[in-house]
């Protein structure tokens, strides 16, 4: 039997866990390099396990938070362990500014595990103001599966830049996997509104047109977007299928339902 995928070892907002095994139904039998330039929680590319992978994203701290996963998850799993969880711990840990690339490393991991909804959120001065979302009477980590994504990671190239950036660099052969931020609740009503903040329309466009871009150059492309028209007019030469999820980023269980969203496939083989 094949072994289980390696699980992310970070909750994240939106994160393709719960699409990850449909995603990798759309990829060819073969190809080159794996490119997942909005990183994230990785979920989808734990799941892959390719041979070599781009991973990029522009928040630094997250980056920071692999990389020294990839290269002293020793040191990670010692910081972890030394931790309490508790409501003081995770104020401490929210108020620090640890320079050490490794105490940053395991203050993100600690207040990810342990922060409501494990939600990344900053102010506008970039200090994370999450609130504790108090204890859950589970471990907040395995060492063996922080191992486990240690292994994984080590084989990646692992950066801080813009998504343009990144799917610039995709040849033909290679494979892209794109999870821009995006919210679903406004679907029908103000959806460019409400995602302005999360990421521009600006940037829909631009990814759009880079993806396009990499499509034409023999590029396999997935993206991940919103179910909505106006999302869906900026990929002609894409299928779109359209995947449901369970939503549960609301408080309350009461507000909790099922969302649409597409997925985006663009194949050079059949393009």
């Amino acid at each position: 039997m094949p072994s289980p995928p390696t699980k992310p070892f970070l909750k994240w907002a939106g994160g393709k866990r719960w699409l990850a095994s449909t995603i990798e139904s759309c990829l060819p039998p073969t190809y080159n390099r794996y490119f997942e330039p909005f990183l994230g929680g990785g979920a989808v590319f734990f799941n892959v396990a390719p041979h070599h992978a781009e991973l990029s994203d522009i928040n630094s701290e997250l980056i920071n938070a692999f990389v020294q996963m990839a290269q002293n998850v020793d040191g990670i799993i010692a910081g972890l362990e030394a931790l309490r969880v508790n409501r003081s711990t995770y104020q401490r840990l929210r108020e620090s500014r640890p320079t050490c690339m490794l105490e940053r490393a395991i203050r993100f991991v600690f207040l990810n595990k342990t922060a409501f909804n494990g939600l990344y959120r900053v102010n506008k001065s970039g200090v994370f103001n999450v609130p504790y979302a108090g204890y859950q009477r589970r471990a907040i980590f395995s060492a063996a599966e922080l191992q486990a994504a240690s292994k994984l990671l080590a084989k990646c190239t692992i950066s801080v830049r813009d998504f343009e950036e990144s799917i610039a660099e995709a040849e033909a052969g290679d494979v892209i996997y794109c999870d821009p931020p995006y919210t679903v609740k406004h679907d029908n009503n103000g959806f460019i509104r409400y995602n302005e903040a999360l990421f521009s329309w600006n940037d829909q466009q631009r990814l759009a047109v880079a993806a396009k871009k990499a499509l034409r150059r023999g590029v396999h492309v997935i993206v991940s977007n919103a179910r909505h028209a106006s999302v869906r007019k900026l990929y002609p030469g894409f299928s779109a299928r359209t995947v449901i999820r369970a939503s549960c980023m609301s408080g309350a269980a009461d507000f909790r339902g099922k969302v649409a969203e597409y997925l985006f496939v663009g194949d050079p083989r059949t393009t």
